[in-house]
């Protein structure tokens, strides 16, 4: 039996009933240096995403840059719809230099968080009031490394930790992966803002405080340093030693999209992924561009829509895992899906109050905290999809990249349609595209498509 054999085998086990724990037992386990390791590339993992994204889109409104060129802004989150693609190269291949000295995912580890660095510092010289398009390349560099990065975290976290540490890696890691994305965000927001205030210029502002982001991601090179290659990665790299750099890539895509396209109803729960927070990025995309078009300011927009916000969040997140605890995975996306399709009309309701902070605070803890309880039940879905251990890491990246179409492409009109019908309207219609999801999700209950996944622990 061939080693990938051995390990399909050994999946189509049942796991062993876990060993009942104390509470101090359960608290001890986010203490192990593993788990720390993985909080702390949570946070690098986190932190770039925004730098692209909604902070980037404060940068340009600010700049002049309309309101449909802010929108198209979207299409620059492609690398995180397509990185599935390259996904298996990050399997199979080696770097040189840096594999051979500090291994197979710690060298991807260090190469894409270097590439990182050098992205943002890019995107923090450019000038979207000068040349849009231009900073919109230098953010595309930026999503590239970020997402390759997510690709090497998402395996090193499965590899490294045991089955005993894997919930407790988690949570770690979305918490940070949280701070880290506030941190891009409210963070840069209220730098940005200090350098105006120390007499900067604004551009000028916006560039020193992207420089700072970019110093951050040191955080993640020095736990990528601290960190010991994975067990399981090595056992891997000796299992294809004897494999080519293009078999070894062949075996990685060909085996991870076969074995899942085999499935009963596969292209249907494909459609569904694609769709499920489509109503999330729809609304998400301008959100930035709607607070400080009502007329907020940015330090309003840092401490509200990320401060507040994160609080919801992660208080969304466990009111998700309690939700998916008590009821079926099918009943608990209903439960998540409805709430977070609904919630947008507390936007709608903001664009008819104005300039209002506790009605800003009241429509994001309402966005936010609905938004997490859909998030938790949906990675709780896209993990119970991945069941070979040999793929997880490349099904998990085509799933996330699938994930990623609603907010990059099918949201990229966004602008436009805000620009047309108002604020009010808008987030309706942020509403409304949730039906085609809350269809999909009937059909495949009505298939027994979760049935056959089976019981879902989150």
């Amino acid at each position: 039996m061939t080693a990938p054999e051995a390990l399909s085998d050994a999946s189509a086990k049942p796991p062993a009933a876990p060993a009942a724990t104390s509470w101090r037992d359960g608290l001890a386990v986010y203490l192990q240096p593993r788990v720390l390791i993985v909080l702390l590339l949570g946070f690098s993992s986190g932190l770039p995403l925004a730098l692209s994204g909604s902070t980037l889109q404060v940068w340009m409104k600010e700049a002049g840059v309309d309101l449909g060129t802010i929108g198209l802004l979207a299409l620059i989150g492609t690398p995180y719809t397509l990185k599935f693609l390259w996904a298996p190269l990050v399997d199979a291949l080696h770097v040189p230099l840096f594999t051979q000295v500090f291994g197979r995912r710690r060298g991807w580890l260090l190469l894409s968080q270097l590439l990182l660095i050098a992205a943002i510092v890019v995107l923090a010289v450019a000038d979207p009031a000068r040349s849009p398009w231009f900073a919109a390349f230098a953010a595309l560099l930026v999503a590239t490394a970020s997402s390759t990065q997510d690709i090497v975290v998402d395996a090193f976290r499965v590899e490294s930790l045991p089955e005993s540490e894997q919930a407790a890696g988690m949570a770690s890691y979305v918490a940070a992966y949280r701070v880290g994305m506030l941190v891009s965000t409210a963070g840069a927001l209220f730098i940005v803002s200090g350098f105006e205030s120390a007499g900067l210029a604004r551009s000028s502002a916006w560039m020193w405080g992207y420089m700072v982001m970019a110093t951050l991601v040191v955080i993640g090179i020095v736990t990528s340093l601290a960190a010991t290659e994975p067990v399981q990665s090595r056992g891997a790299e000796a299992a294809t030693h004897a494999q080519n750099a293009a078999e070894r890539v062949l075996h990685a895509a060909l085996g991870a999209f076969s074995e899942f396209l085999s499935r009963k109803d596969a292209l249907a729960a494909l459609a569904f992924v694609v769709l499920f927070k489509f109503t999330d990025a729809f609304s998400g995309t301008m959100t930035a561009p709607f607070v400080i078009d009502l007329g907020f300011s940015k330090v309003d927009y840092a401490a509200i829509v990320k401060g507040v916000g994160l609080a919801a969040t992660l208080i969304g997140g466990f009111a998700g895992g309690f939700v998916a605890r008590r009821y079926s995975l099918a009943t608990s996306l209903w439960i998540g899906g409805v709430l977070q399709a609904v919630a947008n009309l507390s936007f709608s309701w903001l664009a008819h109050v104005g300039v209002d902070q506790w009605a800003l605070a009241l429509a994001i803890t309402a966005e936010n905290f609905t938004s997490a309880i859909g998030t938790v039940i949906f990675v709780a879905y896209l993990s119970a999809l991945c069941r070979n251990p040999l793929h997880t890491a490349t099904q998990y990246a085509l799933l996330t990249a699938l994930a990623a179409v609603g907010r990059t492409y099918l949201s990229s009109g966004a602008g436009y349609i805000a620009k047309a019908v108002g604020w009010q309207v808008f987030f309706v219609i942020c509403v409304v595209v949730a039906i085609p999801s809350l269809i999909l999700l009937l059909w495949l209950q009505r298939r027994g498509h979760f049935d056959e996944l089976g019981p879902v622990r989150v």
